[in-house]
């Protein structure tokens, strides 16, 4: 074994995160929480993966629960695409009698790519397989001094090969972790312990000065700001909701009545003019940050003794089951104007 995975195994020994997916070889528990920490930090993650575990201990029990059911209790992680294709794969793998063992088969459940099936065949199985993330990528570009962009296909291909070469065939799952450890803890993005790293003495990016610049990644992001008008209809103790369809980012979530989308979406325009007219402003120019988009947004409140009548994709609840459903974080953000 070369020293650089010497000495991170050693340093992850003594240094190493106590997670509580880490004390299992459970692969659906291993499995639930990288879906959960996909774009989400281990301290908002954490309790939802003791929630849903709590909820549903098995990959059987998660199968037999309702989209929106899940979609529920995933409220406030965001990217809820992560929520239906952790359903959608829970079904998958009762489809097929058990969780797939292998990389390739692991790789076949929605919404699963190289690093989650990496990730799991490495914990639950002991395949060797390298996980290559944000903090690899980090750690791998400082000590090396590697300038490649790591968002190319040639930066995926040259991490890949490097962080494989570096795997200990026998120790995989304990090198995958340590590597990401090290990343999250020691060669942090910003201000990383240089001065106390046991790899200091052999750390390319420090000898050359370029600690700072790497990893290398080309700026190809582009933030879109889109505007949506919101109208909450409050009647007789009930409220209009409806529930966003396929293709959106919100799929599955829902909604009051959606007047106006700079993109098009919304009710007819004269009965939105209408109803504007009858309705107070609550709030204006909400801001809603994305990693894609900025969403701003105008909330109204209506208040009234007759129904108007909505589109056939909406439907009247009483309100004090609206909290049952699963919402954008946005529409959270509107419904504390309500009582501000």
């Amino acid at each position: 074994m070369s020293s650089f995975p010497h000495i991170l195994l050693q340093w992850y020994a003594a240094n190493g995160r106590s997670l509580p997916w880490r004390q299992t070889r459970d692969p659906y528990a291993i499995w639930l929480s990288e879906v959960i920490l996909q774009q989400t930090r281990i301290e908002q993650g954490r309790p939802y993966w003791k929630r849903f575990m709590s909820r549903w201990p098995t990959v059987n029990d998660l199968a037999a629960a309702t989209e929106d059911e899940v979609l529920r209790e995933w409220q406030g992680l965001g990217y809820y695409s992560r929520a239906r294709n952790l359903h959608a794969a829970a079904r998958q793998i009762v489809q097929l009698g058990a969780f797939p063992d292998t990389f390739e088969g692991i790789k076949t459940l929605k919404g699963v790519g190289d690093y989650t099936a990496a990730a799991i065949a490495s914990m639950a199985f002991d395949i060797p397989a390298a996980v290559v993330d944000g903090n690899v990528y980090r750690v791998l570009s400082r000590y090396f001094d590697i300038d490649t962009p790591i968002n190319t296909t040639e930066g995926k291909q040259v991490f890949s090969a490097l962080a494989t070469s570096l795997l200990p065939v026998n120790e995989a799952a304990a090198f995958n972790q340590a590597i990401m450890d090290f990343g999250a803890i020691q060669c942090t993005p910003s201000s990383p312990k240089c001065l106390f790293c046991p790899l200091m003495d052999s750390c390319a990016a420090l000898r050359n000065g370029t600690v700072e610049r790497r990893p290398v990644k080309l700026k190809t992001l582009k933030i879109k700001e889109r505007h949506l008008t919101y109208l909450y209809i409050r009647c007789n103790g009930i409220i209009a909701i409806h529930r966003r369809g396929a293709g959106d980012i919100w799929h599955g979530l829902w909604e009051p009545v959606l007047l106006y989308d700079d993109q098009g979406e919304g009710i007819d325009k004269a009965l939105a003019e209408q109803l504007l007219q009858e309705s107070r402003l609550i709030r204006k120019g909400v801001k809603h940050v994305l990693t894609h988009r900025v969403i701003i947004a105008d909330f109204y409140l209506l208040e009234t003794e007759r129904k108007p009548v909505l589109p056939e994709d909406y439907r009247w609840v009483k309100e004090e089951t609206f909290d049952d459903y699963a919402k954008p974080r946005l529409i959270e953000l509107l419904l504390k104007t309500l009582n501000s």
